[in-house]
This record gives C-alpha cells, structure tokens and sequence, in this order.
C-alpha cells in the first residue's frame, strides 16, 4: 500500500477567508488554528459565539478566578434501597446558559477554565496596524498532512509574503517562518485574560487583571504571564525572533519569522528551522506507523468521502485528543463547556488509536484516570459504595461540575476497562490493573438489588440524556446494562490474568443483572414511563455495536431496534458520534451496507467540513468525539472482532478496501 499516496490525495487546500476551514498544527499537547494568512490575523471572521475558532490552547494552559463566598460542591440526598445517596445535583439549565445559577455554583462549573495562551498575527511595521480583510487579494493555502505543515500564500495590499507554520511535535512549540518584503510586515502576539464564557477561552475587556513580564533573553525574549494578582506565572512563553519590541502591557511585535515555546515552568529553546524541521521528520514516521485503509479502486461514489473523512480524522484526533489529559469536545481549537472535558466522551475521542495501532497516542491521557483515583475513591465512599466513580465534567482537578444531569450519568463509568482492555489488545504494557479493578468494584456495588435481579438506577440519566428530570426513577437504560455485563466479564478475565480468584460481589451482579425491556418488538429506552422518546442519542441501539456481544441483548430485537431508529427519529437531535456508534450496531449484525449508509448519512450532524471537522451547530462547529467514533467504526468495519468475520462492515459490490495494521475489537 502507498500510504503517502493515501495521505497527500487529501491535502487541504483553502483559498480566500472560509470561516468553516480554519486550519491546525498541534502535536496532542499545543494547538494552533490559523486563518488564510497563516496566523490568527481575523479572528472575529472565524466566530465561535462571541469567541473565535483561531486559539492557541494546551493540555495544561488553565486558569481559575477567586472563588466566591461558599463555593464548595454541595450535595442532595436521592433515595435508594440501601438508604439516600447525596448527588452533586443543581437546578435544570437549557443547553449551555446557567445564568439562572447563584453565584457559588457558577464558579464551580466555570473553573478552572482553559487559556487562550496567545493571539499571533500580521501587523504592517509602519504604524502597527492589523491588516483589514479588504487588504486581502488573492491567497492560496495548504495543510500538508504528510508533514504537518502549513503553506499560505497571499497578497496584502499588493505585496505579496508567504507564511509557513509548523509545531513541534513534541514540543510545545510553534513556528512562523514569514518570507515578505523586509520591514513590511511583523508579527504581533497578544495576551489575553482568561474567560468563563462558555465558548471563549479569551477575555480582552480585563487588561488590569493579568500581568505580562518580559524580560530580554539571547534571541529574543522571555515572556512570564501572571494572574489575578498571584506572584507565580501561570505559564511562560520563550519568543525567539529579532528584534522584539514590547508595544502594549499585553503586546510584542517581532520583526519577521518567529519561534515561541510555551511551558508552566522553563520554556524550551527552539528555532524557527528546527520546528519546522521537527514537523517534517515526524509526520511522515506518524502515517508510516499503525494502521492504513485504502478506498481508491472502489466504485461506490461515496468512497473518496470516507476516506477523507480517515485521513483528516487521524490528523486531528492526533494533534487535538492525543495529550496528557483527556480532550474537551473542541480539542485545542476552541473552548466548548468553558475547556473542560467530558469523561463519557473519552472513549469516543481517543479509543479508535489503540484500534488503529497507535496505542502510545491514548496511553498519554490514560494518566488522568491514575490521577484522581484517590478523588474518585473518595467520591464512591461519601455515597457509601466500594471503588471508584469517574466524574462527568471535569477539568484537570478531577472535580465534578455541579448538574442536573452530568453527576447522575453511569456510561463513563465502564471506559476505564474498556480502554484498558483495548491498550492490553494493542500491545501496550502499562498496569491497568488498579483502575479496572477500583471501576469494577464500584460498577458492583452501585447495581441496586431488585426482585428482578440487579438494576441501574435511580437515579440515573442514560446517555440519551433526554431523562434527565425524571433521573430521580429511570433505570435499566440498555446500553447502559449490557456495558455492565461485558466490563464486569473483562474485570473479571484481568483478575484472572494476574492470579487473582473471582470476586463474587462481581460475578453475583454480572450473573443477575436485569435483561432490558422489550416493548413492541424493540427495546425501550429506559424501564419507565415514558419508555423511549425520540430524540438525542438512540442509545438503547448501542447495547450491541460500540458493546461486543453480551447475552443480555436479543440481536434480532437489536436489530429491529436499529431499523425503527433509522425509520422514524429526530435527526436533528443527534450528535456526530451517533453515526459511527449505529454503523458498529450495523456491522455486529452482519448488514454491512447499512452501516455504510448511516456512517455517509446526509444530515446536518454528520457533516464533515473542508478541513476535516464534524460540524454540528454554530456555536459547536466542530466535534473531535464525531472524528473519533468515525475511526473507531471504521477499525470495527475494516478488522472485525474475536471469532468474527474477516471486512465485517463494507459489502462485497462497489468497494476495494485495502488495510494494514488494525487491532480486531473485543
């Protein structure tokens, strides 16, 4: 296979301003998004609600401002068999406003938040303006993905310049080689405080709340970024460049080509070459690496498509989900949910890696999880159950954000063994084996006894979230019961791995846990009233396809599940990684076509734009966990499972796959 071929087929290509085409260089740690000239000169042309798709973002880059009076998480009591269990509960909100909220729960929610370590963009030397949109002339850009690079070309004013920019790909560094006329053009980086705003990781308004030191250093000059007040520099920048003039509390200018490198503590010295460099020695070791897929040769019209949408996919999950903690569903592009991270959607963003061979790219945020087992410890004792109960939304802290819906979810709660069990499959040698068994203890215990067997819930909301009032009586959601099953039964082969006897409490709850409800043929959503509404995720369809097989699910009532959902739902309501999670559905039931057809749905969630990303709305313009669930998919459609059949979920007419390197699913 000629993976270059694959590759660079699918070089970006952007002309003029495309506000849903931002390019990025990242290496999983730092990202940069750049507009047409190759740096953030537009922002306000690249909008994201009130903040901008053109950031500089890390995995460590967080802010938090003064608490206020009372702002510790409080807890409401909800009744269960063994007695009521307090809840990091707070009012209902709609969608992402908690205006509503007193004062000491919106902090809680709001910090820490992730920074927008710094704006970079053109500015004319001559009086250190920024170029006007109306500047702009003709302009061509390009994203090499082969190595990581990105190419602008464009006239301003007449004058023509290209703009090169790479980043390091391990370290966080990024470059701006600026081939212009000399003494026309510079480049300008600013400062901006931090932000609570929902989709804004920059606050400009608040000049006199943050700091920004610069002192000179040999080719150029260290820069130390404070807060609030505190005396310790929340990060550093190391800016190489010459001359650099300071021309703002919160501005630098650089005279031509720049390096800046961003820490928490010393910031590394690199150049200009040697980022560039660096970016172009790795990419090409990154796609000679783990697994390839092939289309070219099929006569399915849609197959250039899906291959793009592979392609594209492992660039960004791997500059955006690839770092030391978990990604926020923006990755490093933008903030969504003020830079925190959702753990239910971990597996989605950063399990298809250990499924495409690259199993070092997910180990990197497996970490947290190792990180705040004592909180997560601490959190399943003050409910009275043994083990760990991961959170919801969290930032690097691991503190759970105050929700009517987020501290009542279970679906995250299996990730841990499943992502284990996937980095086990793949080769990698890190001991999982504490977090499996703490996520299984718990898993146990939190399984109420009933005289059906053993429930889920209440309190629950199911990942179809649109229970989320009557969490205090939903239970038995089938996704949720079959993820049970099947985790409980690979904590279970890990204890036998490591010499270890079965726990009974486990096996007794795996062995009784209640089937989920039929209703007409099909499975409901939840056990109670009102059974299954029709919008948001269908995932009592999940129970087989993202889960392996479990006796728990019926595959013929799963697939008459599958074909009601495809028949009547509110497509609207769905989110992007609904579509690869249905296409595993599909292909675990042996109907390769339709799995196809629903990961290539013409709907407006399932769109993938110019530069890759999965739009969803406006103020959601891209969605990694679509990209990930798409890769994951694919793995589970090229490689197949344990005991299954070989190419599982392309049919045989109009398609010519050609693939190597893929790990089979459990």
């Amino acid at each position: 296979m000629d993976r270059r071929a694959v590759v660079t087929r699918h070089a970006v290509e952007v002309t003029g301003i495309d506000a849903g085409s931002a390019l990025s260089v990242g290496n999983g740690e730092l990202c940069m998004t750049v507009d047409v000239t190759g740096l953030q000169t537009f922002p306000s042309l690249y909008p994201v609600g009130d903040g901008t798709l053109l950031a500089t973002q890390s995995q460590w880059g967080w802010h938090s401002t003064p608490a206020p009076p009372g702002a510790e998480l409080t807890t409401r009591p909800y009744r269960t068999s063994r007695g009521d269990v307090p809840y990091v509960d707070s009012p209902s909100m709609t969608g992402a406003d908690d205006s509503a909220m007193d004062e000491a729960t919106r902090w809680l929610r709001a910090n820490p938040h992730r920074l927008d370590l710094a704006r970079i963009g053109l500015v004319w030397l001559a009086d250190l303006r920024t170029p006007t949109p109306d500047e702009l002339g003709a302009s061509r850009q390009v994203l090499d993905l082969w190595t990581g690079v990105v190419t602008s070309e464009l006239t301003l004013r007449g004058q023509r310049l290209r703009v090169t920019t790479a980043c390091h790909p391990s370290v966080d560094a990024v470059a701006v080689r600026l081939d212009a006329p000399p003494g026309v053009f510079g480049i300008r980086l600013a400062f901006p405080c931090g932000s609570t705003v929902w989709h804004d990781a920059a606050d400009w308004s608040r000049p006199d709340e943050h700091e920004t030191d610069v002192e000179p250093a040999p080719g150029g000059v260290l820069v130390r970024r404070r807060f609030d007040g505190n005396a310790e520099p929340v990060y550093r920048l190391r800016v190489r460049g010459d001359p650099v003039r300071r021309t703002g509390p919160h501005e630098l200018v650089v005279a031509g080509s720049v390096a800046v490198s961003f820490a928490t503590g010393e910031p590394s010295e690199v150049d200009v070459g040697t980022v560039v460099t660096a970016s172009r020695e790795h990419w090409p070791r990154f796609w000679a690496g783990g697994a390839a897929l092939d289309l070219a040769g099929s006569t399915d019209p849609r197959a250039g498509e899906l291959e793009r949408r592979a392609v594209l996919s492992q660039y960004l999950t791997a500059i955006q989900c690839a770092g030391s903690l978990p990604p926020q569903e923006t990755g490093l592009t933008t903030n969504s949910w003020r830079g925190r991270f959702h753990l239910e959607m971990h597996w989605w963003h950063a399990a298809h890696f250990a499924l495409w061979g690259r199993p070092e790219l997910l180990a990197r945020s497996m970490s947290f999880y190792h990180r705040i087992l004592p909180k997560a410890r601490a959190t399943a004792a003050t409910q009275g159950y043994a083990g760990a109960r991961w959170p919801k939304q969290v930032g690097p802290d691991g503190r759970e954000s105050p929700s009517h819906i987020g501290p009542f979810l279970l679906w995250q709660q299996p990730h841990p063994i499943h992502l284990a069990e996937l980095l086990r499959r793949a080769g990698d040698r890190e001991d999982h084996l504490e977090l499996v068994e703490e996520t299984a203890h718990f898993m146990a215990a939190v399984a109420e006894p009933t005289s059906d067997g053993y429930a889920l819930g209440p309190p629950l909301v199911p990942a179809q979230e649109s229970y989320a009032d009557l969490r205090d009586r939903v239970r038995n959601p089938p996704f949720e019961l079959a993820y049970w099953a099947w985790a409980l039964d690979v904590a279970r082969e890990w204890r036998a791995r490591a010499g270890k006897p079965p726990d009974p409490g486990w096996d007794e709850v795996r062995r009784g846990l209640v089937r989920p409800l039929i209703r007409d043929g099909t499975y409901a959503a939840v056990a109670v009233a009102p059974f299954t509404v029709r919008t948001d995720h269908p995932s009592m369809v999940y129970a087989l396809g993202p889960v392996p097989v479990t006796d728990l699910v019926d595959p013929e009532v799963a697939r008459a599940t599958l074909h009601d959902v495809l028949a009547d739902w509110d497509w609207p309501g769905t989110w992007g990684w609904d579509y690869p999670a249905m296409a595993m559905t599909a292909t675990r039931l042996g109907e390769p076509a339709t799995a196809v057809d629903i990961l290539l749905r013409d709907t407006d969630k399932n769109t993938y734009l110019h530069n890759g990303h999965n739009f969803q709305t406006a103020t959601l313009p891209l969605y990694l966990p679509g990209n990930g669930g798409l890769l994951a998919a694919l793995a589970l459609m090229v490689a197949g499972w344990d005991g299954g059949p070989p190419l599982p979920g392309f049919p045989r007419e109009g398609w010519s796959v050609r693939h190597e390197g893929f790990v089979r699913s459990p």
